[in-house]
């Protein structure tokens, strides 16, 4: 598996991932996700992969089928009240395709999502996983990852 940038001609397989991340998603959330719903439209991937602070790895097979992608955020503190200046990566997005999925595939971009952080004098790298999918917590433990914060809610009853 060869892990490197994104480029343009990856985002219809992008797009194509970003599909099974919502399905997901909203299997475990039909209440917050739509059906068939993408985080990102065509033409923000192309604003994003233009973006210097948002990197974008795909892992790519030897034909150059890409089987995965992970979305990087540079969050850069400086000055801001009580938090130490640091820079953090953020790990916003990581899709392995189902039919990869057990092959390291994912193992492989989270660590070159590490390496990244390290070679860019990252303090840390974080991310958000959604409580339904347990599987994905299962892995970023596996990772050596451990809960940094936890976000909780309570849903409203509607109004009549």
């Amino acid at each position: 598996m060869n892990i490197r940038p994104a480029e343009e001609r990856d985002i219809p397989r992008m797009g194509e991932l970003l599909l099974q991340v919502c399905r997901v998603h909203h299997q475990g959330r039909p209440d917050l996700f739509r059906d068939g719903g993408r985080k990102y439209s065509n033409e923000e991937l192309r604003a994003l992969l233009r973006d210097g602070e948002r990197p974008i790895l795909v892992a790519e097979d030897e034909t150059g089928w890409v089987a995965g992608y992970a979305f990087c955020i540079f969050q850069r503190h400086q000055g801001e009240g009580s938090l130490r200046d640091l820079t953090t990566l953020y790990l916003d997005d990581l899709c392995v395709d189902e039919s990869c999925r057990g092959r390291q595939v994912g193992w492989s971009l989270y660590e070159a999502v590490l390496e990244l952080a390290r070679t860019s004098g990252c303090y840390n790298l974080t991310l958000n996983v959604w409580s339904c999918n347990e599987s994905a917590m299962r892995f970023y433990e596996r990772c050596g990852m451990r809960p940094q914060k936890v976000g909780m809610e309570v849903i409203l009853p509607a109004e009549k």
